[in-house]
């Protein structure tokens, strides 16, 4: 059964989505992100992937009282990224109580830092994440392009033990097409025991299903959730 991650995208406390990537087309969708959280484990979703974006763009955790109080206030596991640049990024998004963190730009920017992170706190806590466009890993909330390729980038930190991947297409993210099913296809032909999360381009059950179908293990999901493509009933299905 594949795992349902719902998302909460943080830009000014709120919860918003983005198309693509572009901060322009933000879209508000709650005040209140622990509202938005609050429904989901009511619903009976264990898990939430919380992005803050507003510390991607600005290279360090902005709002980590957000994530503290979602964590204090429901009992979802939190995996937790976005401007987690440094060891105190790192600690706040601990303390502030993210079981796990998720790192992209530091993977690629200062992978001496992002290996010590594997090695101290281990591939439960520690989660790579890969945002691609045109196979290519792109960087600081998508803003920067960069020549690391995708597959090379993976096996690199897979054989320093990690074994969570969250896998952005950015083309797909928020434009509610379908999520990039030949691409996660790619990685899964490639690294079979990998646990791949696909992220973006999710526009209803049908998507999910085409996922699970391929074999990807788990999915995150926002836009469609909250443009009622999804709804929570939809997905009692496939809770375990």
């Amino acid at each position: 059964m594949i795992e349902l991650i719902p998302a909460i995208d943080i830009i000014g406390g709120k919860c918003v989505r983005l198309s693509q990537g572009d901060y322009e087309s933000k879209k508000v969708y709650k005040e209140n992100p622990l509202e938005i959280a609050k429904m989901l484990e009511a619903g009976g979703l264990k898990r939430l992937h919380l992005v803050d974006l507003d510390g991607a763009a600005s290279q360090h955790v902005v709002n980590y009282r957000v994530l503290e109080q979602i964590a204090t206030q429901t009992s979802l596991i939190i995996d937790f990224g976005g401007g987690v640049k440094s060891d105190e990024d790192l600690k706040i998004a601990f303390e502030s109580g993210a079981q796990m963190v998720t790192g992209g730009s530091i993977a690629v920017k200062n992978p001496d830092v992002f290996s010590r992170w594997i090695e101290k706190y281990g591939p439960d806590k520690i989660i790579l994440g890969a945002d691609v466009k045109d196979r290519r890993i792109a960087l600081s909330g998508w803003k920067e392009e960069s020549t690391v390729e995708l597959l090379p980038f993976l096996d690199g930190y897979r054989r320093q033990g990690i074994t969570q991947v969250i896998c952005t297409d950015i083309r797909c993210d928020g434009m509610l097409q379908g999520p990039s099913i030949a691409l996660y296809q790619e990685i899964l032909s490639h690294d079979s025991e990998l646990y791949l999360i696909a992220s973006g381009g999710v526009s209803g059950m049908d998507d999910i299903y085409r996922l699970q179908e391929n074999g990807v293990p788990a999915v995150i999901f926002g836009k469609a959730l909250y443009e009622g493509r999804i709804t929570l009933k939809d997905l009692e299905k496939l809770l375990i």
